[in-house]
């Protein structure tokens, strides 16, 4: 009796400590690819920062396609290992899907799901994958340009013509169109600022 309850316990033993190995690893698995995704947003922000002020080369950004997706992979990379965990072998991809970018990654634990006492689980990891989605918030509808004012023909006279009064250059106008999530935003092209990158863009992770 007192062997068959020492091996009801280790047998629970076992498979706690399987259980909570490859729960780690679905964990590292999360983290990993929210890390690629947010990385991405902010690459996407910091990137849209720079050209903020010339509405022409918004659209990369404002689709969130402009971002280099290695990068995006290294985060993940850290924050696998963080969790105790590595990227396999192309186990971070990013691509395009559903109008938002997709970050598919997958791990293997560094934990084993088992011990010597259980031959072969030794050598055994844990396997998880995760997938998260970048999705833009925003929409662009660049207002109706002004037509610049028509210069005035002086009347011609008998007297010499004034010298003609140079056409000061126009006041830079505030950029308005940009709504994120139904709030309209206006960026002042003296103090250009945009919305945080959680404003621009949602992180969530789906499956």
């Amino acid at each position: 009796m007192i062997a068959g309850l020492l091996f009801l316990a280790f047998v629970y033993f076992a498979v706690g400590q399987a259980a909570a190995t490859r729960n780690g690893g679905q964990t590292a698995a999360d983290a990993a690819a929210l890390a690629a995704a947010q990385d991405a947003r902010e690459q996407l922000r910091d990137g849209w920062l720079q050209v903020v002020t010339d509405p022409d080369a918004w659209e990369g950004f404002l689709s969130g396609e402009d971002y280099v997706p290695e990068q995006s992979c290294e985060r993940a990379a850290q924050f696998a290992a963080e969790n105790r965990a590595e990227l396999l072998a192309n186990g971070c991809t990013a691509r395009r899907s559903g109008g938002g970018e997709e970050f598919r990654v997958q791990i293997r634990t560094l934990d084993t799901v088992g011990n010597s006492l259980v031959p072969g689980t030794e050598r055994q990891h844990a396997v998880a994958t995760a997938t998260a989605v970048l999705e833009p918030r925003c929409s662009f509808d660049a207002p109706e340009p002004t037509p610049p004012p028509t210069p005035s023909t002086p009347t011609p006279t008998d007297s010499a013509a004034p010298e003609p009064t140079p056409t000061p250059s126009p006041e830079p106008q505030p950029i308005t169109g940009l709504v994120c999530d139904g709030v309209e935003w206006t960026i002042d092209p003296e103090d250009p600022r945009l919305p945080d990158a959680a404003d621009l863009f949602t992180v969530r992770l789906v499956d």
